[in-house]
């Protein structure tokens, strides 16, 4: 499929496409003319890497990890160590969202009776 159509089906732009492929955050095969051909398996790759930057990981992180697993199987085990350390930044991230959501949820009683005692003449 072309970069417009995988576009499409990621919902990633082109522009964003081409700067990962600048960042070598994705690898793509090219067929005799040149030209870009994505595979459902380059699908997956960019979903996963959508995952890991909505969780919080950063560029040069998602670099690492993407240069490691082109490097094939012999990285694994790095590539499990850089998720596992991911993996307990982001609980911790939602071990804090956990405490702004409890504060949040405390104010919003609060205010609902505060203004229900003021309805009461």
């Amino acid at each position: 499929m072309t970069i417009g159509e995988f576009s499409k089906k990621t919902g990633i732009s082109v522009y964003t496409l081409r700067y990962y492929e600048d960042k070598k955050l994705i690898v793509v095969p090219r067929d005799e003319k040149g030209r870009r051909v994505y595979t459902q398996k380059e699908i997956e790759w960019v979903q996963f890497i959508k995952r890991l930057k909505e969780t919080g990981m950063k560029l040069q992180e998602i670099q690492k990890y993407a240069g490691l697993r082109y490097k094939g199987e012999k990285t694994m085990p790095e590539r499990l160590e850089l998720l596992k350390k991911h993996y307990d930044i982001v609980i911790e991230q939602q071990k804090k969202w956990e405490i702004y959501l409890q504060n949040l949820e405390q104010k919003i009683l609060w205010y609902e009776e505060q203004i229900e005692k003021n309805k009461t003449p």
